[in-house]
């Protein structure tokens, strides 16, 4: 009977042990994919961010000027925004900035997407009628190839003229001029756009 329970003592003491052995491991595992993404992603952030405003300080400085503070999301472009062809529009006066001859309140003309800052720096898409996808999918239009993009992002939608910006539940969210957007927003040229780690904006 002695050797009987000495036995199931054993037995239990291994498998506590065994319990343990696998909550550690499981522990170890969490640390490392949460918390060094979590930190990976901040400076990702930050490296996105530094690009985007040296960007916009090389070309105000190319033209003599100071480069002014980012305007809040969904108020019209400013001259941080707009192209340096273009004016500022003054703040009630958003159709001044699409440059095209219409009735107040007529949607900017915007014909293509530019990626300002991320891996794809530099590319540009041509803005048709057509809705544009955008996150990591392969057959996205706008494929973000990053651990902090949603397979399916966000989407660019063409409503009467105006282009909006819906996010789609994604993990880590749309961002327009530093704000997190959940309903659909409209976009202005030149109004940055940050998913992951890639910025973009509309002209």
């Amino acid at each position: 009977m002695s050797g009987e329970l000495t036995l199931l003592v054993i037995r239990l003491v291994f498998l506590a042990i065994m319990w343990i052995f696998v909550f550690s491991i499981v522990y170890a595992l969490r640390s490392d994919l949460f918390g060094s993404r979590s930190r990976d992603y901040q400076q990702a952030m930050a490296q996105s961010r530094q690009q985007t405003f040296a960007a916009a300080g090389s070309d105000s400085g190319s033209s003599g000027s100071p480069a002014p503070a980012p305007a809040p999301a969904g108020a019209p472009a400013s001259a941080a925004s707009q192209p340096q062809t273009q004016p500022a529009p003054p703040p009630q006066a958003p159709a001044a900035a699409s440059g095209a001859s219409g009735t107040s309140g007529q949607p900017q003309r915007l014909t293509k997407l530019v990626i300002t800052s991320g891996p794809k720096r530099g590319f540009e898409i041509e803005l048709g009628t057509e809705p544009l996808s955008i996150g990591r999918a392969r057959d996205a239009d706008v494929c973000i190839q990053d651990d902090y993009t949603s397979t399916r992002h966000a989407r660019l939608l063409n409503w009467d003229g105006a282009w909006m910006l819906q996010d789609l539940d994604s993990t880590n969210g749309t961002f327009i001029n530093g704000e997190r957007v959940s309903q659909p927003v409209e976009l202005r040229s030149g109004v940055p756009v940050r998913i992951g780690t890639t910025t973009f904006e509309l002209r």
